[in-house]
C-alpha cells in the first residue's frame, strides 16, 4: 500500500518549514494544494498515470513547486514533503543540499522535464526497510 500526505500533514509540515526557515505563513490556494497533493493517484482509463514510485514523487514535488499553493516555501515544503513521501514507502533521499536546491529550483523555472525529475529521484534514492 502506498503512503500519501494527507492535507493536514502537508499543512503541518509547511508551518515548521517557514517557522524554521522564515517567509509567511499559510495556504495560497487550497484548492492548488490539494491539485498537488491528488495528482500521484491520478488514473486514466483504469492505468495509473504515474506507475512507479518515483513517478509518483515526481508528480507530487513538480505540482507543488508549479502550483505554488503557499504564501511562501514552496520549494522547501515540496523538497520536505517529497522526503517524507519517499520515505513511508520505502526508500531514503540521499542527495547533496547544493544540488537538491539546484534541483528545485530547476523545477521552478521549468528546465527540467517531467522524466528527468523521476530520474533524479530515482538516482538519489536508497531501499530501506521500513518495519
Amino acid at each position: 500500500m502506498i503512503y500519501y500526505p494527507p492535507i493536514d500533514e502537508v499543512i503541518a509540515i509547511h508551518d515548521r518549514m517557514v517557522k524554521k526557515y522564515g517567509g509567511r505563513e499559510g495556504v495560497f490556494d487550497f484548492a492548488l494544494m490539494h491539485s498537488a497533493i491528488e495528482r500521484p493517484k491520478a488514473t486514466f482509463g483504469g492505468k495509473e498515470l504515474y506507475p512507479t514510485i518515483f513517478d509518483k514523487a515526481a508528480a507530487m514535488i513538480h505540482s507543488l513547486i508549479q502550483n505554488h499553493p503557499f504564501a511562501d516555501g514552496n520549494k522547501r515544503t515540496a523538497l520536505a514533503i517529497t522526503v517524507r513521501f519517499l520515505h513511508l514507502n520505502g526508500y531514503k533521499l540521499i542527495h547533496p543540499t547544493k544540488e537538491t536546491i539546484d534541483f528545485a529550483l530547476r523545477i521552478q523555472k521549468k528546465k527540467t522535464t517531467f522524466e528527468q525529475i523521476s530520474s533524479w529521484l530515482r538516482k538519489h534514492s536508497k531501499k530501506i526497510h521500513l518495519l
